[in-house]
């Protein structure tokens, strides 16, 4: 059974920083990219970043901010999240697609596995 479990949501001041994680179990060996979305309520999904063979991408709402890493040995996906804004309040998703060492579009559709998420919010 594929498992992705989100952990480190909380709540935090703008400008401040924090760490999400995401354990995953259960994946198949054909999957090389790893991402993090976002939703806030109302809002559409979207994705904030991914990573596939060390090869990274980032919305641009959160480019210079957050960085995407992964810990293969401990099959964890990490989002550490610096100068934290109001607008990064949200639902916090990992996700996995299967792909050939290199990751597809952010879109919601492109990714096969779905954590439950984590909630992050942010006071202004």
């Amino acid at each position: 059974q594929v498992q992705l479990m989100e952990s480190g949501g909380g709540s935090e001041q703008a400008g401040g920083s924090h760490r999400l994680s995401c354990v995953a179990s259960g994946l198949p060996a054909s999957v090389h990219c790893m991402a993090w979305f976002r939703q806030a309520p109302g809002k559409e999904r979207e994705g904030v970043a991914a990573i596939a063979d060390s090869a990274t991408k980032y919305a641009e709402s959160v480019e210079g901010r957050f960085t995407i890493s992964e810990d293969n040995a401990e099959n964890t996906l990490y989002l550490q999240m610096n100068s934290l804004k109001p607008e990064d309040r949200a639902m916090y998703y990992c996700a996995a697609a299967p792909g050939q060492y290199y990751c597809p579009p952010l879109r919601r559709t492109a990714f096969t596995y779905w954590g439950q998420g984590t909630q992050v919010t942010v006071s202004s």
